[in-house]
């Protein structure tokens, strides 16, 4: 099986070139286009987050040999979270190769980030049966790059940190407006708005409400730390 060029510059962009190649097209074939000769990418997303969670439980440990336990889960966890494997994702254009059906891609399934991490996951899964263990952490070590230097300050949960921020200067806790629902009643994804008294807000969008409430707690402080 020979790859299209949009696949073989996705190899390019994750640094892995496919020994199988049907094994990169399978995790990238998300279940509404899957059929019987055409699986689809779950058994790999299943896989991959377990291939994901060794490399990271590994790497933090070995990045601070001193830490307990109470101080490496928030760092895994930041690390490991469905919202981080999405923005790697992107950083790759996954979404540009995903294989969706129509009602998916009818509800812009290439951007919505449960698809796209579930899609980072099955890419691990589909190195690491194609290449081993090494081929993949050489991988997730590589995209995920400075995410694991600066998980600290990712690791807290962004809406109690911008709680602590408002707080700090006298100010009411943040509040969060649901300002959009799109997608079917099975998938639906959520606009958010934060909004801090003093006229800030930032907005996000996700298939949950509090991931969504999450992103734009986010988004909210780099834009107040933009500003500092």
């Amino acid at each position: 099986m020979k790859l299209s060029g949009d696949l073989q510059a996705f190899e390019g962009r994750i640094g892995h070139r496919f020994k199988d190649p049907e094994l990169l097209v399978r995790a990238l074939t998300h279940g509404s286009i899957s059929s019987a000769t055409r699986p689809d990418n779950q058994r790999l997303e299943f896989l991959g987050d377990r291939v994901l969670g060794l490399v990271m439980s590994e790497t933090l440990l070995r990045a601070d040999p001193d830490a307990p336990e109470g101080t490496l889960a928030p760092r895994y966890n930041a690390l490991v979270r469905k919202e981080t494997c999405a923005d790697v994702a992107r950083q790759v254009d996954l979404g540009t190769v995903l294989k969706l059906g129509r009602s998916e891609m009818k509800t812009g399934g290439r951007r919505k980030q449960a698809l796209l991490g579930d899609a980072m996951e099955a890419v691990i899964a589909a190195v690491y049966l194609d290449a081993g263990l090494n081929a993949a952490r050489k991988m997730i070590l590589t995209l995920w790059g400075d995410r694991i230097d600066t998980v600290e300050e990712d690791a807290r949960d962004p809406k109690t940190a911008l709680q602590e921020w408002a707080q700090a200067r006298k100010m009411p806790p943040p509040t969060y407006v649901e300002t959009g629902r799109e997608g079917p009643d099975h998938a639906p994804v959520f606009t958010i708005r934060a909004e801090l008294s003093n006229g800030h807000s930032a907005t996000a969008t996700a298939p949950s409400k509090r991931v969504a409430e999450q992103s734009a707690a986010r988004a909210l402080l780099k834009q107040l730390e933009s500003k500092t």
